[in-house]
């Protein structure tokens, strides 16, 4: 018999972000150009995918389209990342063995955490952030944290986004390593993010169902979720995303690692 489903979540909103160009051909969410740059953030293009994907879903602040609304403190953010900023804290770290001088601002920026101070200002969320980074289903765990903390009551809705960058070459020999010790994981090939809106689901709504449910006893991530396609661990969750923006079909579910 199928696992019992874990609960029912109501995707309100979603927006993915692939690479631009040549690199993006065929992928959901394709980026025609190149993303607007952040105030602060210059050195890659971590926090601009952040700030961007997550704007696309949440809408523009002070409209009537805005998710946020008055609901501020109600709102949550959990974003999974496995790598972070792995650009910026590389080139830190860089300039630093070459004895360069090197902009302070530069390790505040490759904290996974300072591009939401940047979102919360700008939306005026006041809910709690969290960051989350695991080797099997970065996604899962991120939509696993989502549904406990709407069973908050103070909660209304969580935030979850998706993220990586293009791999360093750091990044690629730490990859080599895991997988030759027998970790299961894939990283995108380029710079890729989604972000899911959710809240508790209410079926006289209509809104859009999610079903997180247990994984299977004995699945195997890669194999069965497509994540060593190139949007790797992110695969299944920009297409989650991707249909949820699309508003087909009405209903999903995910499966959440165990």
């Amino acid at each position: 018999m199928p696992p019992a489903p874990i609960s029912h979540r109501a995707a309100v909103a979603a927006s993915c972000l692939v690479p631009w160009g040549d690199a993006a051909a065929g992928l959901p969410g394709a980026a025609p150009v190149e993303l607007p740059r952040i105030v602060g953030f210059a050195v890659s293009r971590f926090g601009p995918l952040v700030h961007a994907v997550a704007t696309a879903c949440l809408e523009t602040p002070g409209t009537a389209a805005h998710h946020v609304g008055p609901h501020g403190a109600g709102t949550a953010i959990v974003l999974a990342t496995v790598h972070g900023d792995a650009v910026t804290a590389d080139t830190a770290s860089r300039w630093t063995v070459e004895g360069r001088i090197t902009n302070p601002l530069m390790f505040f920026q490759s904290v996974s955490t300072s591009i939401l101070g940047q979102l919360t200002r700008r939306h005026g969320i006041h809910g709690p952030l969290t960051c989350v980074s695991a080797v099997r289903d970065p996604a899962g765990e991120a939509l696993g944290i989502a549904d406990a903390l709407l069973d908050d009551p103070e909660l209304h809705q969580v935030l979850v986004i998706g993220v990586e960058t293009a791999p360093t070459e750091r990044v690629r020999r730490a990859g080599e390593s895991a997988a030759a010790a027998g970790w299961r994981h894939r990283l995108p090939a380029g710079d890729a993010a989604a972000a899911l809106l959710l809240r508790r689901f209410d079926p006289g709504t209509g809104a859009t169902r999610l079903t997180l449910s247990p994984a299977p006893a004995g699945r195997v991530f890669e194999e069965d979720d497509g994540s060593a396609g190139p949007l790797g661990w992110l695969g299944g969750f920009l297409a989650l995303c991707a249909a949820v923006r699309a508003g087909q079909p009405a209903a999903h579910t995910y499966r959440l690692p165990r």
